[in-house]
């Protein structure tokens, strides 16, 4: 493991089913109080997921994520959330493959196979119909033919020991990853969750070292390989805790929220509402001077908040404040206080004083310096 110290960012990777997410669908409070603080760490927070982009992209309104990366289908998809494009998100990448080669060969091997091909963002074309709750997004059935049609970013081949064909598929020249033995994911040649997190690594310029990865399945072994810190969880079978760095509690122990804790502040937030525990987090880790940035949308509540960072004679956005539902500006000085960061001093005495930024920068945009004691 990569000792880090607390103003290197960070790209943190996690899987979504049986990591972040308990098989009932469930977020511990625990869990997604961590995620909040590690992104007020200024941490580059990173859904890596089996899942569809019609499946991820519930879990990211969950989490309240708005702004992050999602690598969906086995790494097949990768997205960025903006609440602002169409549909919340754009499209960052994609790998497509021609399925025809493996769903023929599929269906050599094992006639009764079902074959279902993803339409992202949509559902799946399926040569069957599969049970509630197997595919994420709907379902048209479909011919073989219009199976094959067009690239695919993903497929999955589901059938009782369609798994002993393993190594007959992956002749085809695809990736197949297991899950279970009645269940295989394809995607192209080389797609894994490692090859497009080594691509967005490479694009947001984060040094090897500063990857972390945390998953429980088969197909996050090669995440856990690639990133500088892979963390399995304590659940995952053992092919997948012997690839990882270091092993985590299960999902029941909120195992996601003790592999974060290292790449926090070393500050006691413990007994503080989230709100506080986020400002407070952002303050300490910012590599420079710090000021709070909100702005608003229709009404008085706030629409976003964010801390920037006096660096090299620029403010530059270090960390969002995630837990501003419902919140006003007299709601944050309140969380503020709680969490015991000062204001500049006035010839009042130290004061929480606004200041209006230039309009043309956004709508109803102000700023408040925040400090530690």
């Amino acid at each position: 493991m990569t000792a880090v110290g607390t103003h290197v960012k960070m790209l943190v990777a996690l899987d979504i089913d049986g990591t972040v997410m308990s098989s009932g669908g469930v977020v511990a409070a625990a869990v997604r109080r961590s995620i909040g603080l590690v992104r007020a760490a200024g941490h580059l927070l990173v859904l890596a997921t089996g899942r569809s982009l019609a499946g991820a992209l519930p879990v990211a309104e969950l989490l309240g994520l708005a702004d992050c990366y999602v690598v969906c289908s086995n790494g097949a998809l990768t997205i960025r959330l903006d609440a602002g494009a169409p549909g919340g998100y754009h499209y960052a990448r994609s790998e497509l493959f021609d399925a025809t080669a493996v769903i023929h060969r599929a269906l050599e091997l094992h006639p009764t196979v079902r074959v279902a091909v993803e339409e992202p963002g949509w559902g799946w074309r399926v040569s069957a119909p599969f049970g509630p709750g197997q595919l994420n997004g709907e379902q048209k059935t479909a011919s073989v033919a219009d199976l094959c049609v067009s690239p695919a970013t993903r497929m999955v081949l589901a059938a009782p020991g369609v798994r002993q064909h393993l190594d007959a598929l992956r002749a085809t020249g695809v990736t197949v990853t297991p899950a279970g033995r009645a269940w295989l994911d394809v995607t192209g040649t080389g797609v894994t969750k490692a090859s497009a997190l080594e691509a967005l690594r490479d694009k947001l310029d984060v040094p090897r070292e500063a990857t972390v990865a945390v998953g429980d399945s088969e197909n996050d072994v090669e995440a856990l390989v690639w990133a500088g810190r892979g963390i399995s969880m304590g659940h995952a079978p053992a092919a997948v805790r012997a690839a990882a760095d270091e092993v985590t509690g299960t999902v029941d122990e909120d195992g996601v929220a003790t592999a974060l804790d290292p790449l926090l502040p070393d500050i006691d937030t413990t007994l503080l509402p989230d709100l506080a525990a986020q400002l407070a987090v952002a303050v300490e880790s910012a590599p420079g001077v710090a000021k709070l940035r909100v702005w608003h949308g229709s009404g008085a509540d706030l629409a976003g908040a964010e801390i920037h960072s006096a660096i090299a004679r620029a403010w530059v956005r270090h960390a969002p404040i995630a837990a501003i539902g419902g919140v006003t500006m007299l709601d944050l000085i309140a969380a503020a206080d709680i969490a015991g960061l000062r204001y500049p001093t006035t010839d009042l005495g130290p004061s929480a004083r606004w200041t209006r930024t230039d309009p043309a920068i956004g709508p109803a945009l102000y700023e408040l310096p925040l400090g530690r004691h």
